[in-house]
This record gives C-alpha cells, structure tokens and sequence, in this order.
C-alpha cells in the first residue's frame, strides 16, 4: 500500500515499476544490460524513495545507470558533475545579480520621479529575493521538477563540506534556502549517486542511501553488450575483444584498467578498419581506443601474443 501511494504520483512508466524485472525490462528495452543484484537494488531504491550509491571502478557502467533509467522511464536526466572545490552554489542556487541590480535601479528611479510611495520600499529587500531571481542549479532543478532522476556523478571527488550539504536533500528531499524559504518536491527525484571509490565516503550518507558495488561484467556478459550496443561487429570478434579486456583486467596490472566503455571504443574502432577477427596487427593499431596511459599501451603491445592466446 505504501508503495502503491509512492508511486501514484509518478509517471505511468514508473508506477508499473514493481519488481525486479520490471527494471530489467526497462533497463533492456534500452539496451543497458544489467545482472540480479544491479536490477534488485535499482528496483528497492525505486520502490523505498531511497538514493542509490553505486560504487565502483571508472567504466563498470554506474554512470549509464542512470542514464539508461531516465531513458526508459521517459523522465528527465539532471546531472551534477562534482569535482573538487564544488559547493552549494554550483550544486544547488545562486541569485541573479545582474537582474537584481536592475530592479533596484528600477525600484530607485521610479521612486525619484515620483510615480511611487516611500512605503513602497519597505518590501524591496524582500522583493530581491523572489523567485523569478533565483538560479536554479541542479539540486534544486530536481527538486522542482520531479519526477526525474538526479545523477550525482563521482561524488567521491567533492570534500567532506559538500557531502554534508548534501544530507539534508538525501534526507528530506527538500533544500533551505535563507532568503528564500524550503523548496520540497512533490515527488522524490530518482537519485543515482556514484563513486570511482578514490576516498572513503562518510557513514552519514551512506546511511541515507542503498549500497551496490557494480563489478566489470563477466566474459559472457560483455560478449552481450559488445553484440547488442554494437550488432555490426562480427561475432567471432565480439568474443575475442571480451576475451582479451577480461584477461587485462585479470592479469594485465594496468594504471587504468578498462571498462565497458573502453571495450566498445575498440570494437568500433576495429570495425571501422574492417577487421573481422582481432591480430597483432590490428590490436596494435587501435589499442590507443582501450588503454588510455603510455606505459599501458605499450605493456599491452609487448603482451599481445600471450593476449591474443587466451
């Protein structure tokens, strides 16, 4: 029943969004492959009005995730990117200067030619303030236009400061702004947080949130993706690719080691020089598209027959 009520007010797509499969419907109609434990924890952060944290290494797919559920819910996608130094400003409001400057301007020149009372300026502070001034930055766009799903991208790259910012959205999902009052929203955002897991992120807001850690798929997984995101790649080589990123990933000690995303930068880029099954030669041509560190590319080069065997 509680549930039933959470989502009376959310978009037909996602009112039928109750069980796991159904997020792995939606999930596949938009070709995002997902496994159990990824559909099952997206379907409880849906169903509970919950954020969730997916954490992970860089290329695993957390941020496709929330992509790929505004695409197939058919709601708006808000992201904020964090990066280091980030604060309220550029995650939630700011106020528009130069339109405030303006209205005094206004305000004092209607004022000196005498076609307005000096009680009318009792309320111009105030006035400062009103909404058509404020800058919506992407917290607060999701709050005010929800339902859509927030992306709080690489949120381990902001400080301790904007994680506790953060608490009282997580919360609540309202924000309080000093001039202006609370904006709640009406319905919860679908928040995706995620994190490359370069710093331990505090317990305050991961008690707020559900937890998955997404791992790089398996060979037969990635196979899957390679053959449905790129159908025009010949079988054999969609096979071999898996084959030999699986293999990096295991043995290969790379500074950077590749995700999804890698590997299907280098599908395309051998389909685009017709190759039809991975050798030396062409792996050696593009390898540029999966490693993305010299020292890298050039371990990889020294390794390929061993590479190309497994």
């Amino acid at each position: 029943m509680v549930f039933a009520t959470f989502l009376m007010f959310y978009p037909e797509s996602v009112a039928a969004i109750t069980s796991t499969a159904d997020v792995e419907y939606v999930l596949d109609s938009v070709d995002y492959l997902s496994d159990e434990g990824l559909a099952t924890i997206t379907y409880l952060a849906i169903a509970m009005g919950r954020p969730l944290l997916l954490e992970g290494e860089p290329g695993a797919g957390k941020t496709a995730l929330a992509e790929a559920l505004a695409d197939g819910l058919g709601l708006d996608l808000i992201r904020l990117q964090c990066y280091e130094g980030i604060d309220s400003t550029q995650a939630l409001y700011d106020w528009d200067f130069t339109k405030q400057i303006l209205h005094l301007r206004a305000a004092e020149a209607s004022f000196s030619a005498g076609t307005s009372e000096p009680a009318d300026l009792a309320g111009l502070e105030g006035s400062l303030f009103d909404e058509r001034f404020l800058l919506s930055r992407p917290i607060l766009r999701a709050l005010q236009e929800a339902p859509v799903v927030l992306l709080i991208d690489e949120i381990d790259r902001a400080d301790d400061e904007f994680e506790a910012f953060l608490l009282e959205v997580l919360s609540a999902n309202q924000v309080s702004i000093p001039e202006f009052g609370t904006v709640k929203a009406k319905v919860p955002p679908i928040v995706v947080m995620t994190s490359n897991g370069t710093r331990e992120l505090h317990d305050a807001l991961k008690r707020r949130c559900l937890y998955h850690w997404i791992d790089h798929p398996g060979l037969e997984r990635e196979v899957a993706i390679i053959r449905r995101r790129l159908p025009e790649v010949p079988p054999k080589l969609a096979q071999q690719l898996a084959g030999a990123v699986a293999h990096l990933r295991r043995e290969g000690d790379l500074i950077k080691t590749p995700g999804v995303a890698e590997t299907l930068d280098w599908a395309r880029a051998l389909h685009h020089l017709g190759a039809g099954e991975l050798d030396i030669a062409s792996a050696s041509a593009t390898i540029g598209a999966l490693c993305k560190h010299r020292s890298d590319i050039d371990d990889v080069r020294l390794a390929l027959d061993k590479l190309l065997a497994s």
